[in-house]
């Protein structure tokens, strides 16, 4: 059975996609854009719908992470799924990925952060929307969690996923770390069907679609490139924790699968735990591995984060409330 099939009632809806260059310190990053078509309300035809902005990781650009098209294997692109589910998604290639420019730099997360900062004034001037809804996974997750502790009034909503805070004691950062003078000695690795062979079954075999590492490579090299920066690596090796939850008073989820070395459930139950808002949610997910987007069973991330975002926010007087 495809159970993806339930997120396609409204796949007869035209979904518009819409690209975007924005510059940070003179580097030009590559923003992309998909909404289902609608009448044309406030500033553009987006109006009223919840903006929610995709974050990236460490080894695939915004696109290939998100908009994965991946043909008769299936519905993959997460930003067809939340645009269909009335979404105005976005996502950015970070420095050195995708579409973006390629530098001599090394694309670290706090770069990235302000990669982020840059795409965000064009989506409130696009929008009109100044908080967003943010998703990151891995990499991803510390980019996005960052961004909000040096921007907290545009962050509205935070899930993050596979989310290393310490890296303390993961498993896929103890064996990272071993090579850590290779990623520190050259600033971009190479990828391609076996590089994404490895990184969808290092968890666990059986849990993605054996034929996605190839539609994976063939999608990132549609999507820019053969190759990506080594920023993350270095960061998650010996620079974490970046993210202070203390800073975080907006709803946040936290997404952990029931196989990912990148992360522990001690380290993310600490960080669950010390977050400020006491609008929180944990969802442990079983038959997922570190990459949720791409498992066969993605149609239960879809669903904990459509969730997420629709949770309804918080009265505090009697006008307005529920009966």
């Amino acid at each position: 059975m495809d159970h993806t099939g339930i997120y396609r009632a409204g796949q007869t809806d035209e979904v518009l996609a819409e690209e975007y260059r924005v510059h940070r310190d003179g580097i030009g990053l590559h923003v992309f854009r998909k909404r289902t078509a609608g009448p044309a309300i406030g500033p553009d035809a987006s109006a009223g719908r919840k903006v929610l902005f995709l974050v990236h990781g460490s080894s695939q650009s915004g696109r290939t992470s998100y908009d994965l098209q991946a043909g008769d294997l299936g519905e993959y692109s997460v930003m067809n799924v939340f645009a269909r589910l009335g979404y105005d998604v976005w996502t950015m290639d970070h420095e050195g990925y995708g579409r973006s420019d390629r530098t001599d730099g090394f694309s670290y997360i706090r770069d990235n952060a302000e990669d982020l900062r840059v795409a965000c004034d064009l989506v409130e001037q696009v929008t009109g929307q100044g908080r967003f809804a943010f998703f990151g996974t891995s990499s991803g997750a510390l980019r996005a969690g960052l961004f909000q502790n040096l921007n907290p009034g545009r962050v509205e909503r935070l899930a993050m996923a596979a989310f290393p805070w310490t890296g303390k004691d993961a498993p896929s950062l103890v064996k990272r770390r071993e090579r850590l003078a290779e990623w520190q000695s050259v600033n971009r690795r190479p990828v391609d069907a076996a590089y994404y062979h490895k990184m969808l079954t290092r968890d666990i075999e059986g849990l993605t679609d054996p034929a996605l590492a190839a539609v994976v490579a063939e999608n990132e090299i549609a999507n820019g490139g053969d190759s990506v920066p080594n920023g993350t690596y270095v960061d998650m090796c010996i620079n974490l924790p970046l993210v202070d939850p203390g800073k975080i008073d907006c709803p946040v989820l936290m997404l952990r699968a029931e196989h990912d070395g990148i992360t522990t459930d001690a380290d993310m139950a600490a960080f669950y735990g010390a977050l400020a808002t006491k609008d929180r949610q944990m969802v442990m997910m079983s038959g997922q591995a570190h990459n949720i987007t791409f498992g066969i069973n993605r149609h239960r991330f879809w669903y904990a984060l459509d969730a997420f975002l629709k949770f309804p926010a918080r009265q505090d007087s009697l006008a307005g409330a529920a009966p």
